[in-house]
């Protein structure tokens, strides 16, 4: 399992600094993004969380500059937290907590937008008409499903977000509504 130490450089490839570092020599391949905009932990149980690492970005970037306090300090919050309760062998015994952490960059249309990912493992993939170029089956990876979502810092993403989550929520067999 991810330590406090090890997931410190998850969050050096979500503010960008470990990605600002790799040069480009191939004129042919496509830049990398200056951001990465998520990180994601293994576990049985998966949360996800929706923080303002960036701030709003500026002339049609979706991100800006860091957001120190607001941003990253929820971020190492939410792995501290995550970090304790997997080194507690009486707290969740024989199961170990998991993240995929989301960058909103403080706007809630792209938070909106990034929340899509946390509904992807419930979406069925009609791939029978899908080959590749040997002709072969493709195989699809199949994403993390996400329990839970931490976030997001402002109350108004938070209620964007409840509302695409809820049209996913599972139905109970004995609800009556």
């Amino acid at each position: 399992m991810v330590s406090a130490f090890e997931w410190y450089g998850c969050l050096l490839l979500l503010t960008g600094v470990a990605g600002s570092v790799s040069q480009r020599t191939d004129p042919l391949t496509p830049p990398a993004p200056e951001y990465a905009h998520s990180i994601r932990l293994d576990g049985d149980i998966i949360l996800g969380g929706l923080f303002p690492v960036h701030a709003r970005g500026e002339r049609g970037a979706p991100c800006g500059e860091l957001k120190k306090e607001k941003g990253i300090h929820r971020l190492e919050a939410m792995l501290f937290a995550i970090d304790l309760i997997n080194k507690d062998p009486d707290l969740l015994p024989n199961v170990t907590l998991g993240a995929r952490i989301l960058d909103t960059c403080s706007r809630d249309t792209y938070a909106l937008e990034q929340s899509l990912t946390f509904v992807q493992a419930l979406i069925e993939r009609d791939s029978t008409d899908v080959r590749c170029t040997s002709g072969e089956q493709p195989i699809f990876a199949k994403p993390d499903k996400i329990i839970g979502v931490i976030g997001a810092a402002a109350s108004s993403v938070s209620i964007m977000v409840a509302n695409i989550l809820r049209l996913f929520k599972p139905i109970s067999r004995d609800s009556k509504t």
